[in-house]
């Protein structure tokens, strides 16, 4: 079905590039208004531009209240109105133990991948509910299953899967759909990134590949298309829906 998502006004964190520039691409082609806010402004107006001229770049810190409330200004003094907010800006480096991790990197995973929701949620809300919107968060499959090595990460992403449901709960009432999308590998810059710190980066190229039965380590286009669907009216039924877009990377005994 073509223009899935035809009228709508969505407003993107960190969809300057990986997965959030293939969600914009993919929410673009669907006819939705695409507001892209990252931190990084310049590469966010480059993508922006490229998606057509109904879409937007906003430079902000998501983890900065006043800089979101400043970016969701700027969506409803152009548009008139928010229909989602795809909260898809995360950090996933540096990658320690528990033990190894510093006060700041803990609450750096926290102010960027965590409590950007809130910001959003507090500043979005009264748009949404004027449009029954929703609310889609990026999550990860190691909030579900964990990761060695990558405490603060997974607990950022575990925290994110259950702040997901509550606010399913408490936004129902507003017909405020609230999902999360929960990729396993897939190529970015910040996994790429990730591969980098590894001590044997090519193993962990492979393990990345390995990890998924339906095949090696896709590209953003995977999600892309999954979040499309949650964010149209063919979801209309769904909230509080934790949904793997994984290749089954999950499944099974592997060692």
């Amino acid at each position: 079905m073509p223009d899935e998502l035809k009228g709508s006004v969505i407003a993107l964190t960190g969809g300057a590039d990986g997965i959030g520039r293939e969600c914009a691409s993919a929410y673009a082609r669907e006819g939705a208004a695409v507001v892209l806010i990252d931190r990084d402004g310049d590469k966010a107006a480059t993508t922006a531009a490229g998606l057509g001229p109904n879409c937007m770049a906003v430079q902000a810190d998501v983890g900065d209240g006043p800089a979101v409330e400043a970016a969701i200004h700027s969506v409803l003094s152009h548009y008139g109105r928010l229909d989602a907010v795809h909260n898809n800006a995360g950090i996933a480096s540096p990658s320690k133990s528990l033990d190894q991790t510093t006060e700041h990197e803990w609450d750096e995973f926290m102010r960027v991948n965590v409590k950007s929701i809130f910001w959003t949620t507090r500043f979005a809300f009264d748009a949404l509910v004027t449009t029954n919107g929703s609310i889609l968060n990026t999550a990860s499959m190691v909030g579900l299953i964990g990761q060695d090595k990558h405490a603060a990460y997974v607990a950022s992403k575990g925290a994110l899967i259950a702040l997901t449901k509550a606010m399913a709960l408490d936004y129902a009432p507003q017909g405020i759909r609230v999902n999360a999308i929960c990729p396993a590998g897939v190529w970015t810059p910040m996994l790429e990134k990730w591969c980098s710190e590894q001590s044997e980066p090519d193993n962990i190229r492979k393990y990345l590949d390995d990890i998924h039965p339906l095949g090696a380590c896709p590209r953003g286009d995977v999600i892309a298309d999954a979040a499309v669907f949650l964010l149209s009216q063919r979801a209309r039924f769904m909230t509080g829906c934790i949904l793997p877009v994984s290749g089954g990377a999950e499944l099974g005994y592997r060692r």
